[in-house]
């Protein structure tokens, strides 16, 4: 019995395991200091709509005259002056928005900084290449370690001011941008 403990007890430090990493036998590593490794699997759902109306209306109207002029007789010239007027404008404009977006992802961060009060800052990104198409996510914020689970890995509804971006490099995201003259056009109207 002894010669078997000596043995793993050897065999673990032959591996090169130190005491600092093992927590213990019956639970799972979780990330709580510096430089640990946590999995967030960011599941975010958004919707949002917008709708709003305008109309105007808007009348002048103007009536100008002249009394007919007077011959020295008393007599009206033919063809006495008058004038009238009328603008009018009219605006009606109506506009709706709705968006809906549902982002499911799984990103490694790493821990940042241990905070005074134990909350762990992370950030991570993550960069996939397929066919010249780059898809980048970043994810920064702040964990608390209660709020991670046992297999190491946090929801990102979890995480206080989380940032998370999405973006994409190459030539189906540059197919989607309009280009200058649209874009002018857009602008001016």
């Amino acid at each position: 019995m002894n010669k078997l403990f000596a043995f793993v007890f050897v065999a673990i430090l032959a591996t090169g395991v130190s005491a600092a990493r093992v927590n213990s036998l019956f639970t799972d590593r979780k990330a709580v200091k510096q430089g640990d490794i946590l999995t967030v699997l960011i599941v975010e759902n958004a919707e949002a709509n917008s709708k709003s109306s305008t109309n105007t209306k808007k009348n002048n109207r103007m009536k100008l005259g002249v009394n007919p002029i007077r011959t020295r007789f008393g007599n009206p010239l033919p063809g006495g002056l008058g004038m009238s007027g009328e603008v009018g404008h009219e605006y009606d404009g109506q506009g709706s928005t709705n968006r809906a977006g549902k982002f499911v992802a799984t990103i490694s961060a790493r821990v940042e900084q241990v905070m005074d009060n134990g909350n762990l800052m992370i950030s991570g990104n993550k960069i996939v290449e397929i066919n010249e198409e780059k898809e980048i996510i970043n994810i920064t914020g702040i964990v608390r370690p209660e709020d991670i689970e046992r297999n190491n890995t946090i929801l990102s509804s979890n995480i206080a001011n989380a940032k998370i971006t999405y973006s994409g490099k190459g030539s189906t995201s540059s197919a989607q941008r309009q280009g200058p003259i649209a874009r002018f056009f857009n602008w001016l109207f």
